[in-house]
């Protein structure tokens, strides 16, 4: 593996420099070993000068035709493919994570990019709607009315720790704003900063070769309090996507909601995403769901933002209950998995496992036995009541741990589910007959979620046009929102209506020839026609 080429600088548009004096190096979690390689923190002033740049090019990069800025991410595609190899080995050392899991996130990650690209290619995305004119209307004219989706500004995106391709550098978020038209300054998550130099020097490859200005694209090294606080605040930035912990989400959302001139926040910030399973399901796929919990549970060192750390079940006493219950606890003990990503979140882990084995309304259920510096997977066990006094038990304890809760029938189920705060996604676990018995269930859900699943597990999210990744506070801190699929671009736009304007003044989009050929919504009915 050959690193010489990294040299831990800030990346500001088409520039390398470090002005800092601050500096930190990048930990293998598995080994404990420490890069040789300075990355140093971002001053203040390179802050302002990355956004700066971003300012000065998005009124050119907005008007950049959506054919030029699909190639532009097409051209990263290629980038990240060509590299591939490169990209896992290095991240491989700075994760911890397994090499069939990173190649398929780099995959992910580049399938992503073309999804994109195709998506603005085609163009009819910015949800273009005219009104004609009725001049001769009575009492009032009618006036010529047309408005489509423009770009916000120059977007502050913050790379997640769990997802060091498909939620990082060249993620949803950097790709969704890049699609719309908005430069993105992306601060580099510090548990792999080799990996996101790496990247972040494909993407600034692409953009020169695609001839595009200097600031479509910067990349900062640095920490939150600081670095973080000083680019959400800075007066170019117009939005902020972000992937973490609650804590850091909304300090972030309330530092952008300070500012004289507030900003969106898209923070993606925690969930324990609820697995129910119906008596049905329970009796008829008794193992299979237990199994299938303990997989999910423990994927990634449950360190996906899907894993499902609460299941609910209805306890009637019947053998198949005290068969479930077995199963799961068989299935945690002998449950094995691999370094946490980095020494906070393992001494996160591991306090809070201590604090929920002394809490009064849990027991443990079952534990199994890892090596040096990883997790325990631990589940443990609640009473519905008990575990609905204490609000703080349904937050996300990130790991593979969860929390086993048992109702006593169908009305304290569904009391149980109505309590619940906001969620990534909920899993329903159920047969024709319970999904019959309990359609109030789905009703409630709805409420608390962005993704309902039925006999399936949450992890695992599908990079589509359809896809919802995203849920009432406190899971995010906007609940109108998805940081994935092709629906993600709409967080980076805002409408715009041009009322009586001439033809030529008029974006293509909006022109009588429609020269785009794109789908639009003309007085009511969509169409790809000239008018």
């Amino acid at each position: 593996m050959n690193i010489s080429h990294i040299e831990g600088k800030q990346l500001i548009g088409y520039q390398e420099q470090a002005e800092g004096s601050e500096y930190f190096h990048s930990v293998d979690p598995a080994s404990g070993a420490v890069s040789s390689i300075r990355f140093y923190k971002a001053t203040a002033a390179e802050v302002g000068q990355a956004a700066n740049l971003a300012e000065i090019a998005f009124p050119i990069y907005r008007k950049t035709s959506g054919l030029d800025k699909s190639a532009f991410l097409l051209k990263i595609a290629d980038e990240l493919a060509n590299s591939k190899a490169e990209l896992v080995e290095v991240c491989i050392k700075e994760t911890g994570l397994p090499q069939p899991r990173l190649e398929g996130e780099v995959a992910r990650t580049v399938n992503q990019l073309k999804l994109f690209a195709e998506l603005i290619a085609e163009g009819s995305w910015v949800d273009a709607r005219i009104d004609t004119a009725i001049p001769d209307r009575s009492p009032l004219p009618k006036p010529d009315l047309r408005s489509m989706l423009i770009p916000l500004g120059p977007v502050a995106v913050f790379g997640a720790s769990n997802f060091p391709f498909a939620f990082s550098v060249a993620g949803g978020d950097t790709v969704s704003a890049l699609a719309s038209g908005c430069p993105v300054i992306f601060k580099a998550h510090p548990a792999h900063p080799i990996t996101s130099e790496l990247v972040g020097k494909a993407i600034l490859r692409a953009a020169a070769d695609c001839g595009l200005p200097e600031g479509v694209f910067s990349m900062l090294h640095g920490d939150g309090p600081s670095t973080g606080t000083a680019l959400v605040t800075h007066p170019a930035i117009q939005a902020v996507g972000f992937t973490g912990s609650f804590k850091a989400g909304k300090s972030i959302a309330e530092a952008a909601f300070n500012r004289p001139k507030p900003i969106p926040v898209y923070a993606e910030m925690g969930s324990s995403n609820p697995v129910f399973v119906l008596p049905g399901a329970l009796k008829q796929h008794t193992d299979k769901i237990a199994a299938g919990y303990v997989q999910s549970l423990t994927m990634g060192a449950g360190q996906f933002c899907t894993n499902p750390g609460l299941l609910v079940y209805q306890e009637d006493g019947s053998p198949e209950s005290d068969i479930f219950r077995s199963a799961l606890k068989d299935g945690i003990s002998n449950a094995t998995t691999h370094s946490l990503l980095t020494e906070a979140i393992g001494t996160a882990f591991s306090k809070g496992v201590v604090e929920r084995s002394a809490h009064p309304a849990l027991a443990v259920l079952a534990s199994s036995i890892a090596n040096e510096k990883q997790p325990v997977p631990t589940l443990f066990s609640a009473d519905h009541t008990a575990f609905s006094q204490d609000p703080s038990l349904e937050e996300e304890l990130f790991g593979p741990s969860g929390i086993v809760v048992n109702t006593p029938s169908k009305a304290e189920l569904l009391q149980f589910a109505n309590k619940l705060s906001g969620h990534l996604t909920a899993t329903v676990h159920a047969t024709d007959e319970d999904l019959a018995n309990y359609k109030e269930l789905f009703d409630i859900l709805e409420q608390k979620v962005g993704r309902i699943l039925i006999n399936g597990f949450p992890t695992g999210v599908e990079v589509s046009h359809a896809m919802v990744h995203g849920g009432p506070y406190p899971a995010t801190s906007d609940s109108r929102t998805t940081s994935v699929g092709t629906a993600a671009i709409f967080r980076f736009t805002r409408p715009v209506c041009y009322q009586s304007f001439a033809d030529f003044l008029l974006p293509d989009e909006l022109k009588d020839e429609n020269p785009l050929a794109i789908w639009r919504l003309v007085n009511g009915v969509h169409t790809n026609e000239i008018i």
